[in-house]
């Protein structure tokens, strides 16, 4: 294939815009393979700003199906995509030698058969175009078929091509693709009716590491036909498994299972189980996910995603909020908030579309990207979204409502950050005392109340009405929610902050040990939650001049925040000049 033909699959693939694939295809010739954004900015006369936005957004799209481009690292987007292309165009269909393709015709097929019909071998891989993956078709079909002369399929795959000329040149694949379509139209005549069934679903699948467990899957009946599908498939490789539960689909041949799902009469059926399917995975997606939960829910991410994006209207109105809040809690609670947002924001914009402005989920999604921008810094976008769904909920739902309680209690944090301690204070009182009157005195959300209160209480210098409170909704806690909980770590830091501000420091060194521990294990070392923690300790080692230790934890705080919250975050100034203070004072 040639490359400006794959740059054009992929721009389609990857569903860009008009003005998107333009720049793609433009950017990415392959003489512009290396160079850097500010050389190829000054090549094209484009605002190196400009170019970097347009390289982002074309990267943001491959990184919906690729999670390997979604990890996040301090790579150059261009650098990033440009050697992730390049792999994919000399792995993908990367075409052979004459002598190469026989060789590997060779090691397909019985010696016997090739002796015996050398010359027809030759102009199979000719017809072929010497490309390894429809090599590896055919070899697999000769497999099913011991008795079928090599003479015999080669007019098959010569009636395939003229069968399905029309169907290629409607489908935009490229010439240059004929041999694989000939050998997949061979292959796919030998799949039973449920192996062909599941193959279609499998073409819904975002262009990623497919996790596919049969294991769970409680009708035996079914979980045998699934078993039997991924048999069938990988026997005529059209899958390919690259470890235990782990399986592998061409995009190509991805792209071949759709044109058949397409053309079928069970195209909005198999599109509705595909969405169910995905939509039961991402409601095992907590709100705080720990290492594990992030190794186990990381490889389906990819394909809630192909649904959030392109299948959602095969969603139920009262599923549609869950999918997107679900997708944004996994980015969220590992510090990735620009990757959370988009979900966040889809979510407002969907369910106002078609639930209507008065529903409750709206009320919802609304007070959830508020969040997002409160944990941001960004209180001036959040404060309107959080009076309106407060608003909303109290007309949908009445005074008394634990929905409610939430949001008092997020407007009177965004009171309390932006300094209106006087607005703050009713407001979480009023959440408090609804939350007791709902749940009981023993909840997690009176725990949270009890330290949101006693916070606004240390920030207005009311220690001795705090440290109550801070005790009562540790214990609650540990009580409620046992030692290894976020919400213990965030107790821990909150009582060890209240002890330093009182001069305590023997009491608060421990706590805050505590809580950079707790912090690290449960949301890993690279969490703004954690660099609060080290910016913490760091503070009381200065404060009782152990300035070498207060220095590598101010500078690991800072570059936490740096890289997850971004330079002007709220944390992140704050951190930063607290460094700035700390080498004025520990350096002068």
């Amino acid at each position: 294939m040639q490359w400006a033909n794959f740059l054009a699959k992929e721009a389609a693939t990857n569903r860009l815009s008009l003005e998107q694939t333009a720049a793609f295809t433009k950017y990415f010739q392959t003489e512009n393979l290396g160079k850097t954004k500010v050389k190829l900015a000054s090549e094209f006369n484009v605002d190196i700003a400009a170019f970097t936005k347009r390289v982002g957004e074309v990267y943001d799209k491959f990184a919906q199906n690729s999670p390997e481009l979604a990890t996040f690292n301090n790579r150059d987007k261009l650098e990033k995509l440009q050697a992730y292309l390049s792999a994919k165009y000399n792995s993908e269909l990367d075409v052979l030698k004459p002598l190469a393709a026989m060789k590997l015709f060779k090691s397909l097929v019985v010696r016997e058969r090739l002796q015996q019909e050398a010359w027809v071998a030759r102009r199979i891989c000719k017809f072929l175009g010497y490309l390894p993956l429809a090599l590896e078709l055919v070899g697999r079909y000769l497999d099913k078929m011991p008795d079928l002369s090599l003479e015999t399929l080669l007019k098959r795959l010569e009636k395939k091509r003229v069968e399905h000329e029309l169907v290629v040149n409607a489908n935009s694949l490229m010439p240059d693709e004929y041999g694989i379509i000939e050998a997949f139209e061979l292959s796919w005549e030998q799949l039973d009716e449920n192996a062909q069934s599941f193959s279609c679903l499998l073409s819904l699948c975002a262009l990623a590491d497919i996790p596919l467990s049969v294991e769970t899957i409680e009708d035996n009946k079914k979980q045998q036909l699934n078993e039997q599908a991924i048999a069938d498939l990988l026997e005529l490789h059209l899958l390919q498994q690259k470890s235990k539960g782990i399986y592998r689909l061409n995009p190509l041949i991805r792209q071949l299972f759709r044109m058949k799902l397409d053309k079928s009469s069970e195209v909005d059926e198999a599109k509705t189980k595909f969405a169910t399917m995905m939509l039961e995975v991402a409601k095992l997606i907590p709100q705080q996910l720990n290492s594990e939960d992030i190794l186990n829910l990381t490889p389906h991410i990819p394909h809630i995603t192909e649904v959030a994006t392109y299948l959602c209207e095969y969603l139920g109105d009262k599923n549609l909020i869950t999918l997107f809040t679900k997708l944004a809690w996994f980015y969220q609670s590992q510090g990735l908030y620009q990757q959370a947002e988009p979900w966040l924001q889809r979510c407002v914009e969907l369910t106002q579309n078609r639930l209507g402005l008065e529903h409750i989920d709206v009320a919802t999604s609304l007070n959830n990207l508020a969040v997002l921008y409160e944990t941001t810094g960004r209180y001036r976008e959040a404060e309107p979204l959080l009076e309106q769904a407060l608003a909303l909920r109290k007309r949908l739902l009445g005074e008394e409502n634990t929905d409610v309680a939430t949001s008092l209690s997020y407007l009177a944090l965004i009171y309390e950050y932006t300094g209106r301690y006087n607005e703050a204070e009713p407001l979480y009182q009023q959440a408090l005392e609804l939350w007791k009157r709902l749940v009981g005195e023993e909840h997690p959300h009176v725990a949270t109340s009890l330290n949101n209160l006693a916070a606004l209480y240390c920030y207005t210098k009311r220690y001795s009405e705090a440290e109550p409170l801070l005790k009562q909704a540790l214990k609650l806690r540990k009580h409620l929610l046992g030692d290894n909980h976020a919400d213990v770590a965030t107790s821990l830091n909150n009582l060890a902050q209240l002890y330093e501000s009182t001069g305590r420091y023997n009491q608060a060194e421990p706590l805050y040990q505590q809580a950079l521990e707790l912090s690290k294990r449960l949301l890993g070392n690279n969490h703004p939650d954690v660099a609060i923690s080290l910016n913490n300790l760091a503070a009381l080692y200065r404060y009782t001049r152990r300035y070498r230790k207060a220095k590598p934890l101010f500078e690991k705080a800072l570059k936490i925040c740096e890289r997850t919250l971004g330079i002007s975050h709220p944390t992140t100034m704050t951190v930063r000049a607290n460094y700035a203070s700390f080498l004025r004072e520990a350096y002068h």
